[in-house]
């Protein structure tokens, strides 16, 4: 059985949502979790993601 709906999501992104995480840095890893940083909405990958919910 395929499985053509995998990824769908986010095939409408800029480059399949992948990019430079503004935390991290790391290069072309999927950017797709939006977060606050100094009063302006970024997106981080998911891994800073984590990190920030554990944080609170």
């Amino acid at each position: 059985m395929s499985k053509a709906h995998r990824g769908a999501g986010i095939r409408d992104q800029h480059n399949n949502a992948r990019g430079t995480c503004p935390v991290c840095n790391r290069t072309e890893i999927k950017v797709m979790y939006e977060h606050e940083i100094d009063g302006n909405k970024v997106k981080v990958c998911k891994q800073c993601h984590a990190k920030t919910q554990n944080a609170k």
